[in-house]
């Protein structure tokens, strides 16, 4: 402090002008990058031209025991259970001396192509082949098969070939490049270097900083190099730029190099979407950056991990790209929970995983009691959803891919030196869970969303249809970023922000003066702060997630090994010393700076009704800013329901279903794990009058008015559709 008193005034402003300058020098780096960038460039993606590729809602079995032939009596089979679709694997279209493209095309059954760049590239191990790499996984080395020229024209090679073989067929939908791609091993914890280019790094670098600012490369890092300076680090401290930037440009140079298949694929069958099956959560390992994975794909199968469908939803341009999710048969109940709850999040189909579907060749019984829902799927309400646009409520949720990377880094603090041995992120991790309370708060309070991405707000800004924005766990914000939120607010808007809102940069450095929107919220957090101020007070994270990494209960999660302040609203203090649910008007606009994680509503939820009114110290801001749900529903036992809402041409759709906690892991899924399959009659309550009220699943003509009784069998979906546009302002239809 002496040094600082001793610096002439004159000098002091210099530099506190030359720092300004160079942040603001920075800023405008990173956003020319966003907008000029390969890395958010997208590959063809028109609307009229994916939808006549991918026209209804369609089932594509994966027929790995498919063991009823290929023969007249197994096709009118299939489409009389309503499997409207199949696969062809490597482009082989003889098995066992039949020829599966014939069988295909005779029946009419719309397929895609699995494995068209081949296996063992982009997804690079298969059973034992794992043991041999799992080390290598976990160093700053090169990747095993490293992504370069040679694997691009090795794979093209492939691609060519493949297509050749089924383009003539009407029957064609896609193509998938490989199931369960990464540029490690799905999101496991990966240090290594996508490529053997040196150059690469640098020439990136240069993007994204300035030519003129990049930081020196000495070398890759992994996060033994970051792990021991956590405990020590303040937020003004901390810089986890090198390894943050390593990772993000993995993802860009990985999700280029899916674009570029994805172009070449386009080149050989113009008229047949490309992308790839078995995606994973939203991770900081992978390639699994969704603001950019979803420009550089035409087709994309995205296990429901980690809320990835309906991140998917969001960025998919018009809702035309198709997009669909795996299916494992559970029981009868489950599945046709699945189709319904799928099909009203706009999925356009299931790759289905035939095991124990036959007895030898003779199907079994549930078939039978599953079809109806498929047939109606594929021919009734897929054909209505073509086209549909999503209506929203006026909310957005904030996407930033470094928030992710950063909360990977503070979550694997409890490991230690295990840190190589973490998983399922999408059942531990800060980020996931935080996001995923949010959204079932909106959803149980009534209310729809869509997620807006860092990419997006850089090029655009965030749209005024918008009227509140929600930021789960952003800890990192760009200048460009926080200029845009800042703006959103001032102009009108609502944001919303649980804790710790862009305290680091998008590199991972903390902020020497505090979260970069201290201004806006009206507090500040102090740049000292270490892990002793935050949450539980010996983590940067909420959860000591080594202690918990088998929990059985989001309860046992949050109270297990665990020493946070928990407010009395019911959730955990971020900031142990800063205050809760705080509110500062900011231009035209608001903003609530909660200091507060949501995860406790994931344990309120799952134990019922009572405990779940507690979300509502989140929703009255979401309220105070005008929104409230335009359909009221009334009945018994219905708590956990969901309404999404669609426009069609000349109509609006309403979907009511069951939105349950899910059981899905790294090989896809989705089993609901409680699920309610009773009958309940039910009102819907529309906030005014609607016309010529019909349900699409019956055809009954349900009249006009504001009220209306209907049963809802819970592990379906009712389905209504009425006259003319929703009672919300036709603006807040998505894309």
């Amino acid at each position: 402090m002496s040094t600082m008193k001793s610096i002439p005034a004159a000098v002091l402003t210099i530099a506190v002008l030359w720092t300004a300058i160079c942040s603001e020098v920075q800023a405008d780096a990173y956003k020319t990058y966003i907008l000029t960038s390969r890395d958010f460039q997208r590959v063809r993606q028109d609307k009229d031209w994916a939808l006549k590729a991918w026209p209804s809602w369609t089932y594509m079995p994966w027929s790995y025991q498919w063991t009823i032939g290929y023969t007249d009596q197994s096709g009118r089979w299939s489409l009389e259970q309503g499997y409207n679709g199949a696969f062809i694997d490597h482009g082989q279209t003889l098995i066992d001396g039949v020829d599966k493209l014939n069988w295909i095309n005779k029946h009419g059954l719309r397929f895609y192509v699995d494995h068209t760049a081949g296996k063992g590239d982009l997804h690079l191990w298969d059973g034992n082949a794992v043991a041999g790499h799992y080390d290598a996984l976990h160093t700053p080395g090169i990747r095993t098969r490293p992504v370069n020229a040679q694997m691009a024209a090795k794979l093209k090679a492939l691609m060519k070939d493949r297509i050749n073989q089924v383009k003539s067929s009407p029957c064609r939908a896609a193509y998938a490049l490989d199931d369960e791609l990464s540029w490690g091993h799905f999101v496991h914890p990966t240090m290594w270097c996508v490529t053997d280019d040196r150059a690469a790094y640098n020439n990136w670098l240069k993007e994204i900083y300035g030519p003129d600012s990049a930081p020196r490369h000495e070398g890759w890092i992994s996060y033994d190099q970051i792990l021991p300076k956590l405990p020590q680090w303040s937020i003004s401290q901390f810089d986890c730029s090198q390894l943050m930037d390593q990772w993000t440009f993995n993802d860009s140079y990985w999700n280029n190099f899916i674009g570029e298949l994805v172009e070449y694929g386009n080149t050989i069958d113009p008229d047949t979407p490309v992308g790839y099956v078995g995606g994973q959560s939203p991770n900081a390992f992978g390639g699994y950056d969704y603001a950019k994975l979803m420009r550089k794909v035409q087709f994309l199968e995205a296990y429901n991990i980690g809320g990835s469908q309906a991140i998917v939803r969001s960025f998919n341009p018009d809702n035309a790209l198709p997009a669909v999710t795996t299916h494992f048969h559970k029981n009868v109940a489950d599945t046709i929970w699945q189709t319904w709850y799928y099909l009203a999040r706009g999925n356009r189909g299931f790759i289905g995983w035939v095991e124990n579907w036959f007895d030898g060749a003779k199907p079994r019984d549930w078939h039978q009691a599953v079809s109806p829902h498929y047939i109606e799927a594929g021919t009734k309400i897929g054909p209505l959803m073509q086209g549909a646009k999503w209506i929203d409520d006026g909310i957005a949720i904030y996407y930033s891919h470094a928030s992710i990377q950063l909360g990977w880094i503070l979550d694997a603090e409890s490991h230690g030196r295990t840190w190589r041995n973490r998983n399922n992120d999408a059942r531990l991790a800060s980020s996931y869970l935080v996001r995923h309370a949010w959204e079932n708060m909106l959803r149980d309070e009534g209310l729809q969303y869509n997620f807006i991405s860092y990419a997006d707000v850089v090029e655009k800004g965030i749209p005024s249809r918008y009227k509140v924005l929600i930021l789960p766990a952003v800890l990192c914000l760009s200048d460009v970023e926080a200029a845009r939120i800042r703006d959103f607010c001032r102009n009108g808007g609502t944001v919303i922000a649980d804790y710790l809102p862009g305290l680091w940069d998008q590199h991972g450095r903390g902020r020497s003066t505090g979260g970069i929107l201290d201004d806006m919220f009206g507090l500040r957090h102090d740049p000292a702060m270490k892990a002793t101020d935050i949450f539980q007070a010996r983590l940067w994270a909420e959860t000591d997630q080594d202690a918990n990494y088998e929990y059985k209960t989001f309860r046992d999660l949050l109270t297990n090994a665990n020493t946070c302040l928990t407010d009395d609203c019911g959730f955990n203090r971020a900031v142990r010393t800063m205050p809760v649910n705080h509110t500062n008007p900011f231009g035209k606009g608001r903003a609530v700076l909660m200091n507060l994680s949501t995860q406790w509503y994931n344990a309120y939820r799952t134990e019922g009704p009572e405990l779940a009114v507690k979300r509502s110290v989140f929703m009255n801001p979401v309220k105070a800013a005008g929104l409230s749900r335009w359909v009221e529903i009334s009945g018994p036992d219905i708590f956990g329901y969901e309404i999404t809402y669609w426009q069609i041409p000349g109509r609006t759709l309403v979907f009511v279903g069951y939105n349950p906690e899910l059981d899905v892991s790294m090989l896809g899924g989705g089993h609901a794990t409680s699920l309610k399959s009773g009958e309940s009659p039910i009102t819907l309550c529309f906030a005014r009058p609607v016309s010529d009220v019909r349900n699409e699943r019956t055809g009954r003509s349900l009249g006009s008015g504001t009220e209306f009784p209907l049963r809802w069998r819970m592990n379906e979906a009712l389905v209504i559709s009425f006259e003319g546009t929703s009672l919300k302002n036709a603006s807040q239809m998505s894309n």
